[in-house]
């Protein structure tokens, strides 16, 4: 009999560590699906899109809205829609395929960007918005640095011009030109977490704010 209920313990607990693991398992392929195919958290070290986001922002960027991709490949299994203008979006920097920057687009396929005296035109149309900082009085020439003055230039086909709402402190098209869309990892669309790290403490009031 000792031996008979010995063997069962032994059973149940076979039993309950199988579980267990297939329980883990199955937490994490789960984890790394949503984390490649529909939505994945990035940091904000830099300060080029302030004020909208703030340097250790952490948001949720939304992979699955501008299709589904072949992870490594940039190959889109199911194209849904490209990005718009006005949308922040999360891409592979053009000049270090292991860096994301984060943008807003400015200029998708076929428009026509210009910028005068900081000003932006696009296909003529002056864009404004109170997203837009510019703390910079100065104004360079577009000979000297294409930060204020720039363009015009036409977006290509499956391409995209993008730059940062700091605009006097952002590294973007105007430097390096365009982003192909299959660089393109998603579009961010909330802040779940925001940490201060020069007085620290959490930013409360920026918890869960969407981004526009």
């Amino acid at each position: 009999m000792k031996s008979t209920s010995i063997a069962s313990r032994d059973i149940r607990t076979k039993s309950r560590l199988r579980e267990n693991i297939e329980a883990i398992a199955v937490a994490i392929i789960l984890a790394l699906f949503i984390r490649t195919f529909i939505v994945q958290a990035f940091k904000i070290p830099s300060g080029s899109m302030k004020e909208t986001l703030q340097i250790g922002d952490h948001i949720l960027v939304n992979k699955f809205i501008y299709g589904v991709k072949l992870p490594y490949f940039q190959y889109t299994l199911i194209p849904l829609k490209n990005p718009q203008r006005g949308d922040i979006v999360v891409f592979e920097f053009p000049e270090d395929k292991d860096k994301d920057f984060i943008k807003r687009v400015v200029g998708v396929a076929g428009d026509v960007v210009e910028i005068r005296n900081k000003q932006v035109w696009v296909n003529g149309t002056l864009q404004q918005g109170s997203f837009i900082v510019n703390s910079d009085p100065h104004v360079f020439p577009g000979n000297l640095q294409p930060r204020d003055n720039f363009g015009p230039v036409t977006v290509p086909e499956h391409s995209l011009f993008v730059m940062g709402d700091n605009r006097d402190h952002s590294y973007d098209s105007r430097y390096w030109g365009f982003v192909d869309l299959k660089a393109v990892k998603g579009k961010a669309f909330i802040i779940y977490w925001s940490w201060d790290k020069d007085n620290f403490g959490v930013r409360w009031g920026r918890l869960g704010n969407i981004l526009k």
